[in-house]
C-alpha cells in the first residue's frame, strides 16, 4: 500500500506540474483527467487533452452580475414563493459549479440549492404545497440518501419544477477523522459550507432572496477573474482530509487552463498528502 501510494503520488505531483505548464502556454487543453493502467501496485497515470479548450478564462469575461434566463428567473421565484407561503425565513442559494460557470458567461443546468435552516427533503414538501395551493403541476421529489463510495455525504432531495431539475441540501460543516475521508456531517453556516469545498471558484453562493453573489472565501471571484486554482482552507489540510481532492485539482487545471497555486503543487506531493492517499483512497476510487 505504501508502495502504490508513492506512485500515485509521484504522478499527481508530475500531473500538478504538467497541468501549470500547459495553462501558463493557453495549452488547448479541456477535460484533464488521470487514467491509471497496470496492475498490482503499479499504476501509471495519463493526462489527457483534447484540441478544443472548453473554458478559456480571462478577467474580462467574468460576468459581474448573474444574468437568469426567463425559465431560472421563474424557478427562483417559485422557491422564494414556496419559502414565504410556508412561514419559514429560508434563505435560498444556489451553490458551486452553477455559480462559477454563471458568472463565467456559460449556462448550467447543474443547480444545487443549499438551505440555511432545513433539510432538502423538507424544502422539497414546502415547494410541493405551494406549489398545489396555486394549482400547478406537483411532483415527488426522490430523496437521495448519503453514499460515502460515491462521494455523496449528505442526503440530498432532487425534484423537478416546471421543466428544471434541481437538489436541494442543506447548509453544512465538516468533520474528518484522521483515517477516513469520509465527513462526519452536521449543519453548518454559509462560511463554513464555503470553506469546506475544495476550490475558491467552487465556494461561491447565489443568494437567490438579495438576487447578489456571496463570496464568503474573499479570494473565490478574484481567483476566478486571474486564473487561479486556490484552496479555501490551507491545501494540506484540504488534501489530507479528502486526497481525491488532488486529482480533481489537475481536473479543473486543465479544464479550465488555469494556473494552480504553487501551495497546491507543494501539498499534493508532500509526505502527508501521499500518506493519506494511501490509508483513505481505495486504488479502484481512483
Amino acid at each position: 500500500m505504501a508502495a502504490a501510494a508513492a506512485v500515485h503520488s509521484h504522478r499527481l505531483h508530475c500531473s500538478l506540474h504538467t497541468a501549470t505548464r500547459l495553462a501558463r502556454l493557453g495549452s488547448p487543453c479541456c477535460t484533464g483527467f488521470l487514467r491509471y493502467q497496470g496492475a498490482g501496485e503499479t499504476a501509471v497515470v495519463q493526462a489527457a487533452t483534447c484540441s478544443k479548450p472548453s473554458h478559456t478564462v480571462a478577467g474580462s469575461m467574468v460576468q459581474n452580475k448573474i444574468m437568469l434566463t426567463s425559465e431560472e428567473r421563474v424557478l427562483f421565484d417559485t422557491l422564494l414563493a414556496a419559502a414565504k407561503h410556508a412561514g419559514t425565513n429560508t434563505v435560498l442559494r444556489c451553490a458551486g459549479g452553477w455559480v462559477r460557470d454563471k458568472l463565467l458567461g456559460k449556462e448550467s443546468k447543474d443547480i444545487d440549492i443549499a438551505l440555511d435552516n432545513m433539510l432538502g427533503r423538507e424544502f422539497a414538501e414546502k415547494v410541493n404545497a405551494y406549489l398545489a395551493s396555486q394549482g400547478r403541476e406537483t411532483r415527488t421529489a426522490a430523496v437521495i440518501q448519503s453514499n460515502p463510495d460515491q462521494s455523496k455525504h449528505l442526503e440530498t432531495a432532487r425534484m423537478k419544477v416546471d421543466s428544471i431539475w434541481i437538489d436541494l441540501v442543506n447548509l453544512r460543516s465538516e468533520t474528518y477523522a484522521d483515517s477516513s475521508r469520509i465527513p462526519k456531517m452536521e449543519f453548518g453556516t454559509p462560511v463554513q459550507d464555503a470553506m469546506r469545498r475544495d476550490f475558491t471558484i467552487n465556494s461561491l453562493f447565489y443568494n437567490l432572496n438579495e438576487d447578489t453573489t456571496e463570496d464568503f472565501t474573499g479570494k473565490g471571484l478574484e481567483d476566478l477573474r486571474q486564473g487561479i486554482l486556490r484552496t479555501p482552507l490551507p491545501p494540506h489540510e484540504t488534501f489530507r482530509d479528502d486526497p481525491l481532492r488532488v486529482l480533481r485539482a489537475v481536473r479543473f487545471a486543465t479544464r479550465f487552463s488555469f494556473q494552480p497555486d504553487p501551495a497546491i503543487i507543494e501539498a499534493g506531493s508532500s509526505t502527508e498528502v501521499r500518506q493519506a492517499l494511501g490509508s483513505k483512497v481505495s486504488r479502484e476510487r481512483i
